[in-house]
Formats: structure tokens, C-alpha cells, sequence
């Protein structure tokens, strides 16, 4: 690594990507494709509908409480890959570009960018920005910061987005310049995440490894600036007064993220006023909360989840896709949608929702959603399957936790399903932050054969989805490998025109569908309860990686 000033530069050699291009959780999401508060059904017959924003708040207000179901693993956005980590780290750092509540993206700390030809992006750094101690943000800090993605020392789970770059240069006081090794359209739409994260040079130098712990915490740019972490208890931001964006300055003066683990204590604490507000609810307390209009108000947004089904190992029991075709053809998916969901959510073929196809035509992405085989329930087709397989007998561990009762139910009924066709189940329960290590420590699925997890993207680009699934990538748990599969994907990067890339994307789906290399369930919807001290965040998944609390104040 050279100086920050003088950026990156690397020979063209493959880059061992340490890192993934999309989020992953292992928990199941209470949710479907839409909904608000109100009545039991719509106009329509549905449970309910998309709210696109929550009312305006009236007034400012000193402090939100906001509950969470697990503790960030770091708040260091070279790590940030799990739900608690960016529902926290969103209003404190921030990236080039934003994601917005529709999904669309808009400038950030970057003001535009240039694609001069295929292996430049030249970046227009916005002027006036201060990071939380008063010093200026500079391209010096966003050369750092993207150099940190490529650092062996670091280890980046974000690194695979950064496979395809060749140097990292600032070109001038306000300008940075990314040259690849090859054509990468899907690099500048990662940086509307945690890859586009600038934080302060000067910070990071000092902090080394203990960059975003609970004792150093990070220093950003956002509408908030961290205040305390205390370990299984709470993070605390406060208001940052020298905001940059105005228009986004932060409405509360104070917000902490509490950590209640219980789902029913959570739940509870919605109830009466201890949480003002959360995302992510309990299925099983949707119906609860939404009769309760006295205590707030329960949103439902848009989504970018897929419930999904992960053979991490596919050397045992799931070598034979066939067995992975019976394990899917044995759930009754509509049926498993009513008891673990309540309903609220929507069975899919599909490992990504449609609305991150949306730079291509519909008629394209019609086409991409049509040509996925579907595999419908079938138990004497599956018992046929694992018979023809010589898998019947066959054991396999599923890994769980018991986060809420959404995931408890999944994990009994999908353990009840491969018992019907002849396979032998072994459920091992770990906690919440186990849990959670399983998707980014390989040492830790070890002995595990399948876990459930919900993948939502963080781009307007399928193939960050498709390119998880190449051989070696580090989300690629089952380590599958097909030759012809990887040369699709990694052929779309380098096709510029949207349609054209989403045809080749649309290739290698069919194929990730046919080996059944995850095993997609159903699409959920972003919940979230604001109580009713508070109004003005929005019920979508771009909180991810957009500022959303700095729109909340009081009713």
C-alpha cells in the first residue's frame, strides 16, 4: 500500500477477493411484498400494502430509542455485513452515492462521475464536508478509504467488489480515479454501499485494528456521530451540528440503539413505549401491533430480501442435486408462508426480488423471471428423487437460532419436510451472534450442511447476486464450482448496456436455479414500527446504507 496521497496500484494479477458483494443475515425476516397499517385485507384482497414514507414530523425531539435484535459485529464498514452493523453505521458514515427509498441512486460524498472508457471512473468529490472532529473531507480520505477494500492486512468482506481494480489514484484535491484491470460495470454500483463508505484517513491511520470497536468507534461524515457503544446493551449517536446536507440534518438530537435479542421482549417494549421504533418485526407480532394504533404505527416498504435455503455443504448429503431438487419439491411453500409469516410474504422461484432489475426493460426481466424452472410441491417426486440419488438415510446438520418464531417454525418445517422424503435432519441451535459468524467465518460451518438466511442486495444490479456464486468467492458457501456458470457472470461485468448485461445475468440465474445451489422460499417486505412519540422514517431496505434517522422527529 502506497502513500494515501498517491493511491493503489497493483500488477495484473487476479485479486483474491476476501470479501462478498452482497449482504447476507442468517435470520428470517417478518415480511412479504407489501403492506401499511390498517385493516386485515386491502382493496385488493391483500394483507396489506407498500407505504413509500412515513407522516412528516411536526417537531424536533431530544432522544429515540430504537430496538434491535442483535449487537453489530463491528461498526468498521470493511466489516459491516449483517443488519444490526448498517442499520447503525448508515447515519454515522456514508457513501459516494446514496441509496434511496425507491431504490434509485443519487449523489453522495461523490457529486458525479465519468466513465471516459471501459477501465475509468473518475470521481468529483463534493467540497465542504467535515468529518465529526472539524476536519475537512478531502479525495486524500476516499482514496483511504477504498484502499482499505483491497488491503490483505484488513480483510475486507467487501473486497470482491474491488476484484476488477487495478489502481486507486486521486487525481486531484477533489477527484479520485479508479482504473481496472478489466470492464466493471457492477464496481461503481456497489459504491452506493459499504464499498463507497469515506471515512478520515487520518482516523483510520490512527486506529488500525481497533477502527469501529465499541471503544474507538468511527469518525464519518453522517447527520449523527458516535457517542458510546456499551457492550450487549446499547450504541448511543448524537446529532452532528455540522451536517453537510442541510436538507438531511438530523431531527433528534439523540438516538440509541437498544439490543433486545428476546423477540417477545421486544415486541413488548414497542408496546409500551421503552422502544420507540424498529425494523424487521416479528412475524408473529405483526397482527398484534397493528391492532395496537394507540401505542404507534406499523409500516411495510420496499424490499430487496430473499428468504433463501444455503447448502454450505456440498460434498455430503447435497452433493447430488437431486437431493437439493426433493429437499425444495418437499416444502410446501404456501403453507410454510401462513405458519411461519402469518401471510405476509410471497413464494419465489427467484434469489432476487424484480426491483433490482430495474435498469433493464421489463419486457427483459420478464423473460429472466420466466425461463427459472419452478419446483413445486411434490413429496412423491422428491422421495422419488432422493431415492434415485441413493440418499435415503442420509444425514445432514441445519444450523439455527432461535432469533424469533418466523425462524423456529422454518427450521422445524424444513426438518419435517426432509424426514417425509427420507432424509435425516440434525437441527443444532446456536445463539444469534453464532449465527452470524457462520457467513463470514468458514471455520465455523464446518459440520454444517444447510442454514436458512435472508439476502437482500444493496445495488440496482442482480449480478451482485449471480457474482456471489462464482467459484472461490467468499459467500459461495457450498463451495460450488461450474466452469460455464463463472464465465457468464464474469462476462456481464464487463457489459455496459443494462439490457444486454441483465440477458447474461438472466443466463447464469438459470443455471444457479437448475443446480439449486440456494434454495429460494419467498420474498419479504421491510417492516417497521414507529410508536407513537415519533414519525418520519421511511419503510424501505435502502436504510441500509442512507441516513434514515435523521429524518425522524416528533409527532
Amino acid at each position: 500500500m502506497t502513500a494515501v496521497t498517491g493511491g493503489y496500484r497493483r500488477s495484473r494479477s487476479r485479486f483474491a477477493a476476501a470479501g462478498a458483494a452482497a449482504v447476507v443475515v442468517g435470520v428470517v425476516l417478518s415480511g412479504c411484498s407489501g403492506g401499511s397499517q390498517g385493516a386485515d385485507a386491502n382493496q385488493d384482497g391483500e394483507k396489506f400494502t407498500l407505504s413509500a414514507s412515513s407522516p412528516s414530523p411536526g417537531t424536533e425531539i431530544d432522544n429515540v430509542n430504537w430496538g434491535m435484535y442483535a449487537e453489530p459485529f463491528s461498526l468498521d464498514y470493511a466489516y459491516a455485513f449483517d443488519y444490526p452493523d448498517n442499520t447503525v453505521l448508515s447515519n454515522v458514515c456514508e457513501s459516494l452515492f446514496r441509496w434511496n427509498a425507491d431504490l434509485t441512486t443519487s449523489p453522495g460524498l461523490a457529486t458525479g462521475v465519468e466513465n471516459p472508457d471501459p477501465l475509468t471512473w473518475i470521481y468529483t468529490i463534493r467540497e465542504g464536508v467535515k468529518f465529526h472532529d472539524g476536519t475537512e473531507m478531502t479525495a486524500a480520505d476516499v482514496v483511504a478509504s477504498m484502499l482499505r477494500h483491497v488491503s490483505p492486512e484488513v480483510g475486507s468482506f467487501w473486497a470482491s467488489s474491488y476484484q476488477n481494480v487495478e489502481s486507486i489514484e486521486q487525481t486531484g484535491d477533489y477527484e479520485v480515479t479508479v482504473t481496472m484491470l478489466q470492464p466493471d460495470y457492477l464496481f461503481n454500483a456497489s459504491l452506493v454501499g459499504a464499498p463507497g463508505v469515506v471515512a478520515s484517513a487520518k482516523t483510520l491511520e490512527e486506529a488500525g485494528p481497533d477502527y469501529g470497536n465499541s471503544s474507538t468507534g468511527v469518525n464519518c461524515t453522517g447527520p449523527f456521530q458516535f457517542e458510546s457503544w456499551e457492550p450487549g446493551e446499547s450504541i448511543t449517536l448524537g446529532r452532528f451540528e455540522d451536517y453537510w446536507d442541510q436538507d438531511l440534518a438530523a431531527k433528534a438530537g439523540q438516538i440509541t440503539f437498544r439490543m433486545l435479542p428476546d423477540a417477545n421482549a421486544r415486541t413488548n417494549a414497542f408496546q409500551t413505549g421503552e422502544l420507540d421504533g424498529g425494523f424487521m418485526i416479528p412475524s408473529n407480532a405483526i397482527d398484534i401491533l397493528r391492532a395496537n394504533t394507540d401505542a404507534g404505527d406499523l409500516y411495510f416498504g420496499t424490499d430487496s430480501s430473499v428468504q433463501s435455503m444455503v447448502f454450505t455443504d456440498l460434498e455430503g448429503t447435497f452433493k447430488d442435486v437431486r437431493v437439493r431438487q426433493a429437499l425444495m419439491m418437499a416444502i410446501n411453500r404456501p403453507a410454510l408462508i401462513d405458519a411461519a409469516e402469518q401471510g405476509y410474504a410471497t413464494e419465489t422461484d427467484a434469489l432476487t426480488t424484480r426491483n433490482v432489475w430495474n435498469e433493464a426493460s421489463p419486457e427483459i426481466v420478464d423473460e429472466a423471471f420466466d425461463a427459472l424452472p419452478s419446483m413445486p410441491y411434490d413429496l412423491e417426486e422428491a422421495r422419488r428423487l432422493v431415492r434415485e440419488a441413493g440418499a435415503e438415510g442420509s444425514k445432514f446438520v441445519f444450523a439455527t437460532a432461535s432469533i424469533n418464531a418466523a425462524m423456529d417454525i422454518s427450521v422445524r418445517a424444513i426438518a419435517s419436510a426432509a424426514k417425509e422424503i427420507g432424509l435425516d435432519p440434525e437441527i443444532q441451535t446456536m445463539s444469534n451472534d453464532k449465527y452470524t459468524t457462520l457467513f463470514s467465518d468458514p471455520e465455523a460451518r464446518v459440520g454444517v450442511d444447510l442454514l436458512i438466511t435472508s439476502w437482500y442486495l444493496s445495488a440496482n444490479e442482480p449480478l451482485e447476486m449471480y457474482s456471489v456464486l462464482r467459484t472461490g468467492d467468499f459467500s459461495n458457501y457450498g463451495g460450488w464450482n461450474n466452469p460455464e456458470f463463472d464465465g457468464l457472470v464474469n462476462s456481464a461485468f464487463a457489459v455496459q448496456d443494462p439490457d444486454e448485461r441483465a440477458r447474461v445475468t438472466a443466463e447464469a440465474a438459470q443455471l444457479a436455479a437448475e443446480e439449486v445451489v440456494w434454495g429460494p422460499l419467498y420474498e419479504t417486505v421491510t417492516t417497521m414500527w414507529l410508536g407513537n412519540r415519533i414519525t418520519g422514517a421511511d419503510p424501505s431496505i435502502n436504510y441500509m446504507y442512507f441516513p434514515w434517522a435523521a429524518k425522524i422527529g416528533g409527532r
